[in-house]
């Protein structure tokens, strides 16, 4: 699963490469450069640089651009101004990965049932409405996680990456001397000789290696080792052979550029290696769905999107999540773009802009990590990344040609998506910040309840308040309605720490406040799937013990006003429908419903 989009690239990119170089003539000289090319950059990219180098830059386990981000960004040294600046380069970064999310199912399903075409002409008019449907069950079918549809999944692979490799064979066993294009002077040769053509062919070369940030995204899911092992073993030799395979078959018969992949096989095999194709192509989608997901609730944990509801799918791997409303949002988004486009060779010119932007901005984000988390010397932290940004500006100047051509349409959406980041976190800040003007410290709160005593209930409330040493408004807004208090009162700061988890010996702090107050600060990660009353419970101290059936949770629910504030009108509007469409703050905690209280609080913004 985590090579399905890597995996089916095969299916368009050799013929990509001539459609984007335009009036490139398929010939040997041609088809030995351009092979070269593909080799060197499956080695250097995927090999090289996301399997050696990027995926040891791990946070806690997990991979993704956003916890790059939030590893570069732990720098203590960092000033505030550069570190704002790598987080919102490293936003922009992750938010260009969804519109990666969007035309990947697309141009992989679409190019799977365009073999139709080769099998029977006449069915051309069924490629979209079929690919449509392909689409429409692959999202359905993620809630039921993505475990489950890993085993149906896997074994598909197997068999795809096998086919690939004994139709590659195949032609290579008859033109043997294509294996001569391993050379790196065929390529160069290629790109001296005709610059012009090389510097256009690299925006569909490019093709080659796009997911190779939804496998750093997807580790999280699997791990580095299986990753590592399965490139190796068995994906990149057999992408290797049928590359190779197709640049034998066109030195012998050029027609077949129309569509090398399929005519590698013979005709009795087309109809089957048309539903096998189809089926890896959904899988190839499922790499990118389910690192969509993932980086959704990082970026949720992390505090750029509001609170969303997230399925724990598995009982044994964190990361391994469902979001409904992204899968649907994908969806349509999908479908949208399948109906636009109408073919892959449309969409391939609008793939590439968003992969090529975003492995720029790993580039430097790894580089960040080289040093000043890895302690690597200058120089050779120089050395790495030079070497790795030379062919990633390459690739995005190529590729950046393909903007008027439908390149634009995942700037769009990484745009939308960034602005709903930026604004969901500077909203959050001014909000915080007008909260914290009315606050009173709960020090002062204590002593006027000592100078005034109020009448105390029994049992325990629980009050979740970020703001550590502050007197939540709820408990002021329940006193002043009320006219009581609970006799044990938990204040309790719920914080996001900079890693995927936080060991269970340091996730909880108490103070004794006095006078049955207690200030408790409750750390995770941002791949851990919070449950406060389970976290509470396992606080055990000489003179603090919580009892889950006898406490009750108090919680302030902020309606926004926009106002004349910090933010543009239309960013406070767009916050405020955020905030009131979060979903409920007692089920992304684990509380129980029957015992939860929300207090409502107005704040203009």
């Amino acid at each position: 699963m985590v090579f399905g989009d890597i995996g089916t690239s095969p299916l368009y990119a050799f013929r990509e490469t001539f459609v984007a170089a335009d009036g490139l003539a398929v010939n040997p000289e041609s088809v030995f450069g351009i092979l070269s090319l593909m080799f060197w950059s499956l080695t250097l990219i995927v090999s090289v640089k996301y399997l050696v180098f990027v995926m040891r830059a791990d946070n806690d386990g997990e991979g993704g651009i956003l916890a790059l981000t939030a590893l570069a960004t732990r720098v203590k040294r960092l000033t505030a101004k550069n570190r704002g600046v790598l987080l919102a380069v490293g936003l922009f970064g992750t938010a260009l990965l969804y519109g990666d999310g969007v035309i990947t199912p697309a141009i992989s399903v679409l190019s799977a049932v365009e073999g139709l075409e080769v099998f029977a002409p006449d069915l051309r008019m069924l490629v979209v409405p079929v690919a449509t449907l392909i689409i429409v069950g692959l999202f359905l079918i993620q809630r039921k996680g993505t475990a489950t549809v890993g085993a149906l999944f896997g074994p598909v692979m197997i068999v795809w990456f096998l086919s690939l490799a004994i139709l590659g064979t195949s032609q290579i066993a008859h033109h043997p001397a294509i294996l001569g294009a391993v050379s790196p002077h065929f390529a160069l040769g290629f790109m001296l000789r005709r610059p012009g053509f090389a510097f256009l062919a690299l925006g569909a070369v490019f093709l080659v290696v796009t997911g190779s940030e939804a496998l750093y995204a997807d580790m999280g899911h699997f791990g580095r080792s299986p990753i590592r092992l399965g490139w190796f073993t068995l994906v990149f030799p057999s992408l290797i052979l049928n590359y190779f395979g197709q640049g034998a078959l066109l030195i012998a018969n050029p027609e077949a550029i129309t569509n090398p992949f399929f005519a590698l096989a013979p005709s009795w095999a087309l109809a089957p290696l048309i539903l096998l194709a189809t089926m890896a192509t959904v899988i190839a989608s499922q790499a990118l769905i389910s690192g969509a997901f993932s980086l959704t609730m990082q970026a949720v944990q992390l505090g750029y999107l509001p609170r969303l509801n997230i399925d724990h799918t598995s009982p044994r791997e964190f990361g391994q999540v469902y979001i409904g409303s992204v899968n649907y949002a994908l969806m349509a988004a999908c479908v949208g773009v399948v109906w636009t486009f109408r073919s892959s060779t449309n969409l391939a010119a609008a793939y590439g802009v968003a992969v090529t932007t975003t492995m720029v901005i790993t580039t430097f984000l790894l580089y960040m990590v080289m040093l000043e988390i890895w302690n690597w010397p200058r120089l050779a932290c120089i050395s790495v990344t030079a070497g790795f940004l030379v062919i990633d500006l390459s690739f995005f100047a190529a590729n950046i040609l393909k903007v008027p051509e439908g390149g634009w349409f995942p700037l769009v959406i990484a745009l939308l998506v960034f602005t709903i980041f930026s604004t969901w976190k500077k909203g959050s800040s001014v909000l915080a910040s007008e909260i914290k003007r009315a606050e009173l410290p709960i020090e002062r709160f204590i002593g006027s309840i000592i100078q005034h005593p109020q009448q105390r209930i029994p049992g325990t409330a629980v009050y979740l308040f970020s703001d550590v040493g502050a007197t939540p408004p709820a408990l002021l807004a329940n006193l002043k309605h009320n006219g009581v208090i609970h006799e044990t009162i938990l204040l309790v700061a719920v914080l996001w720490a900079p890693t995927a988890r936080v060991p269970q010996a340091v996730r909880s702090t108490v103070h004794d406040l006095g006078e049955g107050f207690h200030q408790l600060v409750v750390q995770y990660g941002f791949f851990e799937r919070p449950n406060l009353p389970q976290a509470l419970a396992n606080i055990v101290t000489r003179r603090f013990g919580f009892d889950p059936t006898s406490a009750f949770y108090v919680l302030g629910k902020e309606s926004i006003i926009s106002g004349a504030g910090e933010l543009a009108a239309w960013r406070a509007h767009l916050f405020a429908v955020m905030h009131r469409n979060a979903s409920s703050a007692a089920r992304f905690f684990g509380l129980p419903n029957d015992r939860v209280i929300e207090v409502g609080v107005q704040v203009e913004i």
